[in-house]
């Protein structure tokens, strides 16, 4: 007997994000934790103006979607969760959105931001649970940020704890996990075979070089991840639609450091 496969809202959703299985993602998300950093000042303009430059995504909070001045015409992750810098409990996570609001707004995902290893950690596990069931409920795929951060964390990018901390996020119901790059391709591929859904890695603080970010993408591209989702060391640099063409050189292109670097300098002008 031939079984039909019958094509759900969560896989047309997840279609939208990626391309060729692959995500390019600028995560922008920093406004709530941190303010209008440099490079977000214009939150709109950066996104229209790297937009076509080879991204797959965008994650954005629900406010900068409903002020978007055009829609726009990649993929859009509506992140649910935030803190702030200012606040006694920066890595305390709260919901701030749901599900329905992204929906009504024409996100194709939502995220969280949960920490393992601290004292707030319990009532973050609880909403990512909630978040997931609500996902189920609505074919929304759900994008789980699982940092290792707090109190009990003393290297965050400890491969086994980078492992854990993803497998939580899939063993709870994400569709597709990011988290910390272990820092090289062996031990990132055990995380990422120990984890049963998609992979993507954050880009963290700005790097100190152009070539930092590129060998960081394409390490993480070779262990098996299915993407990168990098905020400043995109939306802080000279040339934002550059990185992001450079970028997409090695996630779709399968290039190496070598060809994003001269493709940079390329188009740097």
């Amino acid at each position: 007997m031939v079984s039909l496969h019958m094509v759900c809202g969560k896989e047309i959703r997840i279609r939208r994000l990626l391309k060729k299985s692959k995500m390019l993602c600028i995560p922008m998300d920093h406004g709530i934790s941190n303010g209008p950093i440099n490079g977000l000042e214009d939150i709109h303009g950066m996104i229209y103006q790297c937009e076509n430059a080879g991204l797959t995504c965008v994650l954005v909070n629900k406010g900068i979607i409903k002020t978007m001045p055009s829609p726009i015409n990649i993929g859009l992750i509506c992140h649910l969760s935030g803190s702030t810098v200012l606040g006694s409990f920066p890595n305390k996570k709260v919901l701030i959105g749901s599900v329905e609001e992204a929906s009504k707004l024409g996100a194709d995902a939502v995220s969280v931001h949960i920490n393992i290893g601290g004292k707030e950690e319990p009532e973050m596990l609880h909403d990512l649970g909630i978040i997931s069931d609500k996902c189920d409920e609505w074919n929304m795929p759900l994008v789980a940020m699982m940092y290792p951060r707090g109190e009990n964390i003393n290297n965050p990018h400890d491969p086994q704890i980078v492992a854990h901390a993803a497998r939580i996020g899939a063993e709870a119901g994400a569709d597709l996990v990011k988290t910390l790059y272990t820092g090289d391709v062996n031990s990132f591929r055990h995380v990422i075979k120990s984890c049963p859904v998609p992979i993507v890695i954050a880009g963290g603080p700005k790097a100190n070089t152009d070539q930092e970010v590129f060998e960081m993408c394409a390490g993480a591209m070779e262990a098996g991840a299915s993407g990168v989702t990098f905020g400043r060391n995109i939306f802080q640099h000279p040339n934002p639609p550059a990185m992001v063409s450079s970028l997409y050189k090695i996630i779709i292109g399968g290039k190496g450091p070598k060809e994003a670097i001269l493709h940079l300098d390329r188009n740097k002008g």
